[in-house]
């Protein structure tokens, strides 16, 4: 079909979008799950999210300790948290280190901090990115 053709029926006939379908395993018997929740914020200064799917805001705690919030509740805190920070320039050290869940991980947030490598001491990150799976 021409792409004009494509055009016309979709202005002509009001085409609706598909609805989304259960994941499905390409292969194998494992079953597909997706992330319930993800965030790419910075870490840095004023607190701001990039992009996001079910976070509704980033709480700044202090020095690399951030709170999530979530816009839609898990169905508990017995979800799984992974991301990753990384810093080109802050405060002299440059790092890429896990995001390690903090605690109060509770079905409407989870605190998440970032640490220097090697040293221990928590940092800010300019780029947040993290997952969270249920």
């Amino acid at each position: 079909m021409a792409l004009s053709q494509i055009e016309t029926a979709s202005l002509s006939s009001g085409l609706v979008a598909p609805t989304a379908t259960a994941l499905t395993t390409a292969s194998g018997s494992a079953p597909s799950y997706s992330a319930r929740a993800w965030v790419n914020f910075n870490g840095t200064g004023t607190v701001a999210i990039r992009a996001s799917g079910n976070c509704s805001s980033v709480t700044d705690n202090g020095v690399g300790d951030y709170t999530v919030n979530f816009a839609t509740a898990m169905v508990d805190a017995n979800y799984s948290v992974s991301g990753q920070a990384h810093s080109p320039s802050v405060s002299n050290y440059t790092f890429s280190a896990p995001i390690i869940a903090a605690g109060n991980q509770t079905s409407t947030s989870v605190k998440v901090g970032c640490s220097v490598p090697n040293t221990g001491a928590s940092g800010d990150a300019v780029f947040v990115q993290l997952s969270i799976f249920r």
